[in-house]
This record gives structure tokens, C-alpha cells and sequence, in this order.
């Protein structure tokens, strides 16, 4: 018979199937109490609900122990091999998901800015842990589409999964050094009207900051009169920005090692807010080696 063709209504309780045979390969409700970690009577129960809807005894008792009827060899018989093909079935799986890859999935500013730099510590770290990273802006499915974990923007709450703060994403507005070094001698970051000075160079915004004109009509520029190019990719437009071209409103954690390395500067910085880098994962399901990842993951954050 075809597993699509099995009615399940026929087909008795699970637990009662795993406590009778459990019951009579120990010989004792006692025993099989204790190997599924359940009480005496509840052993009982189930095997005796298993007779009712049998029709016919499957356990009697033979001096001190338990033993089975002949219908309840046969049926234990039936149960032992069936069990013991389905924890074949979850061995494999399981097996099969330990020995491929970490799968990580994240955007794709964080894949390129923060997280491949840092790679390298990760692989020197653990030579023999194999990680896939996915790019995608796109929100996934970790268990349906087969990821361990994700690095996700936003506020930590993601309805079944565990997020942890990774880090901070306050937006930063950055230039290259011969950009900034045209400003007034006396700009001032701190300054109420800071904005107000950057208004003139050409911007060139990160495509997904969908908050830029609130931003800076909050501050009390005026978005309409200002010279703003939108390319379709970030790394087109900090490859711009290191280039010259302009400046750009990014995530603190995106730009920290051009900033590290002089290749941008700091022109305004915006408070910090609940808006953050997190790892999310399923806590029920992350394995020993996404685990691992995890770990390495906070500390180089």
C-alpha cells in the first residue's frame, strides 16, 4: 500500500503504539514508563486502549513481567520495524543536514560591506565548517527555503524565531575626504543647521533608505531642490561615493571599515535607534554547526 493511499482514521494513537512497543520488548509497563519518560499507569492505559479497539488481548502477565499474546508479537514485530525504519529515515535527514553547508541568508549591503570582510576570520577560525551565504533583500522562509540563519534589518521581532541584537544600524551620512574637505572651514557635525551645508553636493541615497526625504525635511532641507541620483544597486553607489562623486546616507555598520580605513569620513550621524542588524534563527531546529557560526558571528560583531 501507498503511503498516499493510508487512511489515517484507521490507524491507532502514536503514543499508544510507542508504549505498547516499548512495553513488549521490556517485558514491563514499568520499564517502558521509564524509557519514555512517562508514568506506569500511563503505559497501562494505552495498551489497554489498544486491546479495546483490537478486540483481543496484546499483553498478559507471566509471573512478575509482562508478555505478549501472540497477536501482540506480531503487532510488536510490525511496530519494532517500523520504528526502526522511520529513526533510519531521521538518521539520514539528520546526517544529511550536519554534513552540508551552513546556509545564511542576508541583504544584500550587509553580505558585501560587513559580513565578507570578515569571512576570512571566520574560515581561519574553523577550517573545516562550510558556510553559504545568500544575498537577498527579499524576506525568506528559513525552514521552507533551508536556511540556518538570516542577518535581517529591522526592529528584532520576527514571530517564532529567536533575533539577537547584532548591530547597531544607525544611518550615517559619509563622503569621500576631498568631498568633505570642501565644506566650510567652519561646518560642524554637531551644529543644528549642519544639513544645511551638505545640501549642495550631489546625493546619492542607499536604495532601500526609503526615509531619507522625512530625514531631511525633519531637518529642514528641502528634498525637492537638491541634486539626488538613484542607482539601482549600493554597491554602485558607494563605489560612486569612494570614487568622489558625491555623498550617501548609509547604515553605520555598512560604511565602518571604509570610515576605519579613510577611504570615506563622517559628515552627519543620526541617533541611535531600535532599527538593527539581527541574527534570527529557530531556536527548535538550528544545528550544532550554524550553532558554531552563531557564536563566531556576535563576537566579531
Amino acid at each position: 500500500m501507498e503511503l498516499t493511499d493510508m487512511d489515517w482514521r484507521d490507524i491507532p494513537s502514536l503514543s499508544a503504539l510507542r508504549a505498547f512497543e516499548a512495553a513488549a520488548r521490556l517485558n514491563s509497563f514499568s520499564a517502558a514508563a521509564r524509557e519514555l519518560n512517562v508514568t506506569h499507569a500511563a503505559i497501562a492505559q494505552h495498551v489497554r486502549a489498544l486491546e479495546d479497539q483490537f478486540g483481543q488481548a496484546l499483553m498478559e502477565r507471566s509471573g512478575r513481567k509482562m508478555a505478549t499474546t501472540a497477536a501482540g508479537r506480531r503487532l510488536a514485530q510490525d511496530l519494532g520495524e517500523g520504528f526502526g525504519i522511520i529513526a533510519a529515515g531521521v538518521r539520514t535527514l539528520s546526517q544529511a543536514r550536519a554534513d552540508r553547508p551552513v546556509a545564511v541568508t542576508t541583504t544584500l549591503n550587509f553580505a558585501e560591506n560587513w559580513l565578507a570582510p570578515r569571512l576570512a576570520g571566520f574560515w581561519k577560525a574553523h577550517p573545516d565548517l562550510p558556510v553559504t551565504i545568500a544575498p537577498d533583500n527579499a524576506v525568506v522562509d528559513l525552514r521552507r527555503d533551508g536556511f540556518d540563519l538570516a542577518i535581517r534589518y529591522g526592529q528584532g521581532r520576527w514571530p517564532g524565531l529567536e533575533a539577537r541584537l547584532l548591530t547597531r544600524a544607525h544611518r550615517i551620512v559619509v563622503a569621500h575626504p576631498d568631498v568633505a574637505a570642501r565644506l566650510p572651514v567652519e561646518y560642524s557635525a554637531t551644529s543644528p543647521d549642519a544639513i544645511h551645508a551638505l545640501t549642495d553636493f550631489a546625493w546619492l541615497p542607499e536604495p532601500t533608505d526609503m526615509e531619507m526625504f522625512t530625514w531631511l525635511r525633519a531637518l529642514g532641507a528641502d528634498p525637492e531642490t537638491m541634486q539626488i541620483t538613484r542607482l539601482e544597486a549600493n554597491g554602485l553607489v558607494l563605489a560612486a561615493v569612494r570614487s568622489g562623486a558625491g555623498i550617501t546616507r548609509q547604515p553605520l555598520a555598512v560604511v565602518q571599515r571604509d570610515l576605519d580605513d579613510g577611504r570615506l569620513v563622517a559628515l552627519l550621524e543620526e541617533p541611535e535607534s531600535e532599527i538593527a542588524y539581527y541574527s534570527v534563527h529557530n531556536p527548535a531546529t538550528i544545528s550544532p554547526q550554524a550553532r558554531v557560526f552563531l557564536t563566531w558571528l556576535h563576537r566579531a560583531a
